[in-house]
């Protein structure tokens, strides 16, 4: 065993831990979670956890069911709210076939893979996400609208605030677990809220988003509300976004950045957005999952519609904020189309794929979106080259089954699973009458 494994070991002795919670991530972005004895981790590091593959959805057929969850030691952690003594700690696992090969169904594996063939290009891929979510007053019931915590703002400040007091204990809480919160504040919609994780290696950040909507949830229920990461819970009020910094690296030097040149962007980071720009359409359906989606994306505000950059240009797809001088190392590029409610591992890796494409083959970088896209017509869109996202999941998916792109990084077995799933999402939705269709059919027809 290695000097971690032999930390974790001492830790949990120390810490009086008495039950290890093992986490992995299935296709669809759900939390796993398995608990075992401290007495049983020494062998999970050397020979895994068996499990049940056939019962996780997207992990195997039945006839190929048997698969292994080994532990990372590296994110070992103590979960703070099932108290201290004894303690809960908990480990991302990487999932592993019988024969120790890497399962081809782990999304965490898929993020690993594609992260190794930019490192093979001398590059390391940093995401910084702004997470959006809502609070509400009760749990969620069939056919009842939910009841914002606040009637609150953007970045409102008010006296005896359910919401500050909830964004203070989940900070504590998150900082604890060792993820770094940069900035939180309310945001434009009535209990919604915003929290920012400091900038970390991209599976880092993924590893830190499901813990974070994990705390999230954990927070609320132990106050008595209900959090929902849900892209577009009202028709009204603005969507839950996940606005996401990312910049690359070529060893300690930021590979975006390049002195004097406009915005201070280097070739490699114009030729980054243009990949991401070039293949926007394809990887939507990985970035943008869910049916609710595209209800966020269609909406205006502070979601994009369509695929465009601006410099500090906030209806573009992609951004690229004010540069600040002496400030080279932090130069990055905005992606505002993710939203909160994504499996992280699969975003991350399709965003890094369609940007490392961009580089590779050396993409040209249109003609910056200097207007406020949304009030441009729909023919002066079409004279400036600016294409629409996909507005529903049906054509997100219709778009990404045709990609070399996405299969490539997603791999076989996901990318079918992946695709077939949301198929059936699609035929579920489209089959539901709802209540727009009532309420204005009903009286007239």
């Amino acid at each position: 065993m290695g000097k971690q494994e032999d930390f974790v070991l001492r830790a949990l002795e120390e810490r009086d831990v008495r039950f290890v919670r093992l986490w992995f991530t299935d296709v669809l972005g759900f939390l796993k979670s398995v608990a075992i004895a401290p007495a049983e981790l020494e062998s999970a590091f050397g020979e895994g956890i068996g499990f049940d593959g056939s019962a996780i959805e997207g992990f195997a057929r039945v006839q190929e069911a048997d698969m292994l969850a080994k532990p990372d030691p590296s994110t070992f952690q103590i979960l703070p709210w099932r108290g201290d003594s004894p303690a809960t700690a908990r480990m991302f696992c990487d999932i592993a076939m019988p024969d120790g090969s890497p399962s081809y169904a782990d999304p965490r594996h898929v993020l690993k893979r594609t992260l190794a063939k930019a490192a093979d290009k001398g590059f390391s891929f940093y995401t910084h996400p702004e997470i959006e979510f809502y609070l509400f007053k009760d749990t969620p019931q069939r056919g009842v609208e939910p009841v914002p915590v606040d009637q609150s703002g953007y970045f409102d400040h008010t006296a005896q605030s359910s919401g500050a007091d909830f964004r203070r204990e989940a900070i504590t809480m998150l900082e604890t677990m060792g993820i770094s919160v940069e900035f939180s504040h309310h945001e434009a919609g009535p209990g919604q809220q915003e929290i920012d994780l400091r900038y970390a290696d991209a599976l880092t950040t993924a590893d830190n988003i499901m813990t974070f909507r994990t705390v999230i949830r954990e927070v609320a229920l132990g106050q008595g509300v209900w959090a929902s990461f849900m892209p577009k819970p009202f028709t009204q009020h603005p969507g839950s976004g996940m606005h996401t910094h990312l910049s690359l690296f070529e060893g300690d030097r930021n590979a975006f950045f390049e002195a004097g040149s406009q915005y201070q962007l280097s070739t490699t980071g114009r030729q980054f957005i243009a990949g991401l720009l070039t293949h926007a359409a394809e990887i939507t359906a990985v970035t943008n999952q869910w049916v609710n989606s595209y209800k966020r994306l269609i909406g205006g505000g502070e979601a994009p519609t369509y695929i465009s950059w601006g410099h500090n240009n906030r209806s573009a797809m992609i951004r690229v904020p004010m540069y600040k001088p002496g400030k080279g190392q932090s130069t990055r590029i905005e992606l505002r189309s993710l939203d909160a409610a994504c499996n992280p591992y699969l975003a991350f890796a399709v965003t890094l794929a369609a940007g490392m494409k961009g580089i590779e083959e050396g993409y040209e970088l249109p003609r910056e979106a200097e207007d406020d896209v949304w009030s441009l017509t729909e023919r002066e869109r079409r004279s400036l080259g600016i294409q629409s996202l996909p507005r529903t999941l049906f054509e997100a998916i219709n778009i990404a089954e045709s990609s070399e792109l996405v299969a490539e990084t997603l791999g076989e077995h996901v990318f079918d699973f992946f695709l077939r799933n949301k198929r059936a999402e699609w035929d579920d939705y489209r089959g539901q009458v709802s209540v727009f269709e009532r309420d204005q059919m009903l009286p007239v027809i």
